[in-house]
């Protein structure tokens, strides 16, 4: 996931490891994506339509 962001937007994504399956997507310190909330992990395509509508 991290090199289909970096590819589309060109950002430099940080990859934090967390502890008891936690998942989250962060933009800017905003929740954009949770697997505890969600209850799965997202797919990439959420993830960059969700990054791409935080840009514009």
């Amino acid at each position: 996931m991290a090199a289909a962001i970096k590819e589309q937007f060109g950002a430099d994504v940080q990859l934090i490891e967390g502890a008891g399956g936690i998942f989250d997507v962060k933009v800017d310190g905003r929740l954009i994506f949770s697997k505890h909330d969600q209850g799965r992990f997202p797919e990439h395509a959420e993830i960059l339509s969700s990054l791409a509508a935080s840009v514009t």
